[in-house]
């Protein structure tokens, strides 16, 4: 947990990710990701300077099975209190819209879901589990499919509903998300979507790993461009 803690503590120094009196809400999909940005912000409490309060939010896009009992066992076990919300999302999209790439659209459906859930609960901050090689991954489709270079930034207050969006797992590479899966065996929970496997993020992931073959250390040049604001400005302070 060295290298995430670490990676967590470099991210939130850089970016003030997480200030005194924090309610950050964890946005729990089930993943590896998500369960292991919980776990950390969880034990990060211990060492940070900076008191914060956590919750744990998960949403059920209405698609079976899905089992969310492991998760609710480690928010217990973390002392964190767990919401699930039930959502109608994957009908709208497969049986009402017939979504030919139903991707953007549920992405853009759960956003707004876990945004007003979080605002409910009187949380002020959004922390989601995006890693370094998500960050990546969406520059190149957003070079590749949108002709412009852009991807999410670490922070990102959201004006229309109070709400900041955090992302403490930016600098942290998806290779070590994988070890700590294993290591803490978090309980990951299978993803019953259809298109799941199958999305051009996907493809962007091969097409790094391909990149990488060749030039080893190409994820993190990608990464010091996106750190070098004064000469790009994609991830301002």
């Amino acid at each position: 947990m060295k290298t995430v803690l670490g990676c967590i503590r470099r991210a939130d120094q850089d970016f003030s990710l997480i200030e005194d009196g924090d309610h950050v809400a964890v946005g729990v999909s089930g993943g590896k990701d998500s369960l292991l940005l919980l776990y950390a912000l969880a034990l990060y409490r211990r060492f940070s300077k900076t008191a914060y309060h956590l919750s744990a939010f998960t949403l059920s896009l209405g698609l079976e099975p899905f089992d969310v009992s492991g998760i609710r066992a480690l928010c217990q076990e973390l002392e964190v209190p767990y919401t699930l919300k039930r959502t109608n999302i994957a009908e709208v999209i497969f049986d009402i819209r017939k979504e030919k790439n139903p991707c953007s659209l549920c992405a853009k459906m759960r956003r707004g879901a876990l945004n007003e859930l979080a605002v409910e609960a009187g949380c002020n901050k959004l922390a989601l589990g995006h890693h370094r090689d998500d960050a990546l991954e969406t520059l190149v489709l957003s070079l590749l499919h949108e002709a412009r270079i852009h991807t999410f930034h670490p922070k990102t207050y959201l004006s229309r509903v109070g709400l900041t969006v955090i992302r403490p797992m930016i600098y942290l590479p998806e290779k070590h998300v994988l070890h700590m899966q294993r290591v803490l065996n978090l309980p990951v929970v299978h993803n019953p979507c259809p298109a799941d496997g199958h999305t051009e993020r996907e493809e962007a992931k091969r097409l790094l790993d391909r990149l990488c073959k060749l030039y080893p250390d190409a994820r993190e040049k990608m990464l010091s461009a996106l750190r070098n604001q004064e000469q790009y400005g994609l991830w301002n302070k």
